[in-house]
């Protein structure tokens, strides 16, 4: 959203309810007056941040988007972190992005203080920040950059996704265009807000439209439950893994509850999948449930969403749908020409103004992945009648797991800090929460090792997602004749 553009949104909206929680509401000029105090305590002397890099640790609601807008609005860069990520895991990402300053709520505040201090970061607890005074802000271009991203890679490192105002913009008008989004929606935000899903889908699509947003802190399935028994929200968006649960929670509650639980969501216009593969059996079996055929997509970081099955048409299980308005996509060979007929595998290539610009500091990776202008996904897809139906990664490194997608060379680098693991091979298996599971091979040096004991270990080395689900304990891992571990012949251990 470029300065002027999302300023000018949002004053037209500007008594509506842009955030609502039990404890409190709050206006979209509150926003934009909450936004202009915090962009004035992060420039302090200066007339323009000039795109440094500030990292948002606070959790989802009113002072988590405030902060999101006063960075952008101070001429900042957004670098929002995950709220459950070990000390290693966040001194990486404000190291390689070399952030200046962190915005964090008094919680996360407490958290993060030590290593800010030990990297020479400015912290800013949000809930301190009170100005008398306001100043004139500066005014932003819509091609500056405005936010990072960082994506686990097939390198054993995330990389930092840098996308501008404008691709942030082409994203957001793209989704409100396909689903048909308005002023009058109401929609829970219970996704990880430094995840695209969260940031783009959600928060930048409801307040793009100004329609109001419920935050939680997760996936409350009570609370979120009691509010769509009365009716409150138009549409929901989740990961696969909440749908298998709100699917047994259904299943095992009584008639009544059931009753009054369906009512709430067959009255909802929309009801989205993404972020992993939905199994044909949840899509079939929510729809026996509610009446709600599920619109699953597909997307990326780098690039937003591309593709979407239809809000007014057919919603095809197993499939991703269409290409999105603004989106040009094609499909590749490997090393081979253009896919110009349907039902032949091919590499997902994106054009468009949603198209990151660069990986931060990685100008080769980000040469690597663009092919004559095209960004190449790595994601495998064949066109049957019209839809597109993704197959699987061009990598072997990469595991969809609840939503994330993560490194499994990252969790590798992890696991070989183990005093017990001499050599060890991460893959992620079929799971029907999950999606993928992610699953340990290990050579031990000494032991025994079992699963509990490791999952215990990896808790301060490891977000929760990433941490093995399955481990098995071999006496060598499979390997070619070059002595590289082949990962399809891991698979087959489990």
């Amino acid at each position: 959203m470029p300065d002027v553009a999302f300023l000018a949104r949002a004053h037209l909206f500007a008594d509506r309810i842009a955030f609502c929680t039990p404890d409190a509401s709050h206006t979209y000029q509150e926003l934009l007056d909450r936004s202009a105090e915090i962009a004035v305590e992060l420039l302090q002397d200066q007339i323009d941040l000039q795109e440094a890099r500030v990292a948002l640790l606070v959790s989802p609601g009113f002072e988590y988007t405030a902060s999101q807008w006063a960075i952008w609005r101070a001429g900042g860069i957004k670098l929002p972190i995950c709220l459950s990520a070990t000390e290693p895991e966040w001194e990486y990402v404000l190291s390689d992005s070399q952030v200046s300053t962190v915005i964090a709520d008094t919680a996360n505040a407490l958290k993060i203080a030590p290593l800010c201090e030990r990297l020479g970061v400015r912290l800013m607890n949000v809930s301190d920040i009170h100005v008398d005074a306001l100043k004139d802000l500066p005014d932003i271009d819509v091609n500056r950059r405005a936010m990072i991203l960082y994506t686990s890679g097939t390198t054993n490192k995330p990389k930092g996704v840098v996308t501008t105002h404008a691709n942030i913009q082409a994203q957001i008008e793209s989704l409100i265009q396909a689903w048909e989004w308005s002023s009058e929606d109401r929609i829970p935000m219970f996704l990880p807000l430094h995840h695209i899903h969260g940031i783009i889908n959600i928060i930048g699509c409801a307040l793009w439209s100004g329609a109001m947003v419920e935050p939680f802190t997760r996936f409350e399935m009570n609370a979120i439950l009691k509010r769509v028994r009365v009716d409150a929200y138009t549409l929901f968006m989740a990961v696969p893994t909440i749908y298998v649960k709100l699917i047994q929670m259904l299943e095992e509650a009584d008639d009544q509850d059931r009753c009054d639980i369906v009512a709430g969501f067959k009255k909802m216009r929309l009801m989205v999948s993404g972020s992993a593969a939905l199994p044909a059996s949840v899509h079939e079996r929510w729809a026996q449930l509610t009446g709600q055929k599920l619109l699953e997509r597909y997307g990326m970081t780098e690039i937003g969403m591309a593709i979407s099955n239809l809000y007014r048409g057919e919603r095809r299980p197993g499939s991703v749908g269409a290409p999105l308005p603004g989106v040009e996509l094609r499909l590749k060979m490997e090393n081979g020409p253009v896919i110009t007929g349907e039902n032949e595998p091919g590499e997902i290539q994106v054009r468009g103004p949603m198209v990151f610009q660069a990986y931060w500091n990685r100008s080769e990776a980000t040469a690597e992945t663009f092919e004559d202008g095209w960004f190449r996904t790595g994601d495998m897809a064949v066109l049957e009648a019209g839809y597109y139906r993704i197959m699987g990664r061009l990598s072997v490194d990469i595991i969809k797991s609840g939503g994330y997608k993560l490194s499994a060379l990252e969790i590798e680098a992890a696991l070989l800090e183990h005093p017990f693991i001499a050599e060890c091979a991460v893959v992620g298996m079929p799971d029907d929460t999950w999606g993928e599971a992610v699953s340990a091979a290990v050579v031990l040096q000494k032991g025994p090792l079992d699963l509990m004991a490791l999952r215990e270990w990896c808790k301060e080395r490891l977000s929760v997602y990433k941490i093995p689900q399955r481990l098995k304990v071999v006496s060598e891992l499979p390997r070619n004749a070059m002595g590289k571990v082949t990962k399809p012949a891991v698979r087959l251990l489990f």
